[in-house]
């Protein structure tokens, strides 16, 4: 399966149902009087996270989405029937912007949650509505009301506990492979890593999901090599593990230029907590592994773990100060008060019969 992160699709709710113009004709009954009944509202367009998603693949293969019109109103005071709703099934961690691409609609964040993009038109009055004491025979009734149509971008930010960073080549689908189940592609040349990778590492029995995004280089954040577009997928993570090679010839060089792509970045990236790993150690003798990890050392300002995702060396020691961090940033989150959505209920909702049950909209 391939990995989109990005999609445009045009969506299109249904349109409401006329009302009718019907009189009640029966033998032996003087003035029936309208009977007409009001149209059916419109399918409504709704976005949910599923789980076992985690590409937008499938909008590439299908970008339009549009619900079906409410049904006409008949005699005998005979409502139409609703339309029927269309859903965009996406993983979690979607966003919803309008056409401009910068307007936020939505975040979907967790699973089961449900937005209503565009809500179906209203139904119209049948001619038995307007019927009065003043007016016993009205022979109008209204039509019904036009949906909504719009265009959309999804973009996918995977959602993970940390997020590995670095230079090509600096270890970081080695590592992915060596604490998880994932078994990206492993290859001794640059940009081997194409598309982000997300696996589960265990450590003392606590498991975190841990990502991997192709590696940055000097101007990335001006669109060298493969760019910074894949950064957004460490966005929501809670720590970050900064790789850096001790293959490099200057390890504090090499730092120092994947940390100004993250700050060039932004997006509260460079505030996130970093931990920093001198990785690949065993293909250096001790005497280069001291020298760099002092170069590294002052670079970074702290003491750099010294990891070798082949013998194992350092990665106990690595995967618990990442959960350390995790743990306390999760305890953290738990203890903030919960702050009210501010969508309306009516157009976001978490259960799996969202829409059912939502307050009919005055027709007409």
């Amino acid at each position: 399966m391939k990995f989109l992160d990005e999609a445009k699709v045009y969506i299109r709710s249904g349109d409401g149902g006329a009302g009718s113009v019907s009189f009640r004709r029966e033998k032996f009954i003087e003035f029936g009087g309208p009977d007409g009944g009001d149209g059916g509202r419109g399918g409504d367009v709704w976005v949910e996270a599923v789980n076992g998603l985690n590409t937008l693949i499938d909008f590439r293969y299908q970008q339009h989405f549009k619900a079906t019109i409410g049904m006409h109103g008949m005699g005998k005071n005979r409502a139409g029937a609703k339309g029927a709703d269309v859903t965009l099934k996406v993983p979690v961690g979607t966003q919803i912007f309008e056409e401009d691409g910068e307007t936020l609609i939505c975040d979907i964040t967790q699973e089961g949650q449900r937005f209503r993009l565009a809500p179906g038109g209203n139904g119209g009055f049948g001619n038995a509505y307007f019927k009065s004491s003043v007016n016993q025979a009205p022979d109008w009734a209204n039509p019904g009301l036009p949906g909504e149509e719009k265009t959309l971008w999804l973009r996918l930010k995977l959602i993970a506990d940390a997020g590995l960073v670095g230079l090509p080549n600096a270890g970081k689908s080695t590592f992915l492979a060596a604490v998880s189940r994932a078994r990206p592609k492993i290859a001794n040349y640059p940009f081997t890593t194409l598309h982000p990778n997300l696996g589960v590492a265990t450590i003392d029995g606590q498991e975190f999901v841990l990502a991997d995004i192709p590696g940055l280089i000097e101007g990335a954040h001006e669109g060298v090599g493969i760019g910074d577009r894949f950064l957004g997928h460490v966005e929501r993570t809670r720590v970050l593990l900064h790789l850096v090679s001790a293959q490099e010839e200057k390890v504090g060089k090499a730092y120092k230029t994947v940390k100004h792509e993250l700050e060039a970045y932004g997006n509260d990236i460079p505030d996130k907590p970093e931990i920093v790993a001198l990785s690949q150690i065993d293909v250096v003798d001790e005497e280069t592994l001291k020298k760099k990890a002092r170069e590294l050392a002052r670079a970074c300002g702290r003491t750099p773990f010294q990891i070798s995702a082949v013998t194992g060396r350092g990665m106990t020691e690595v995967l618990r100060a990442l959960r350390d961090v995790i743990v306390e940033a999760n305890s953290g989150e738990a203890d903030k008060p919960a702050k009210a959505p501010k969508v309306r209920h009516r157009d976001m909702q978490l259960s799996d019969d969202a829409g059912e049950d939502e307050d009919e909209d005055q027709q007409g």
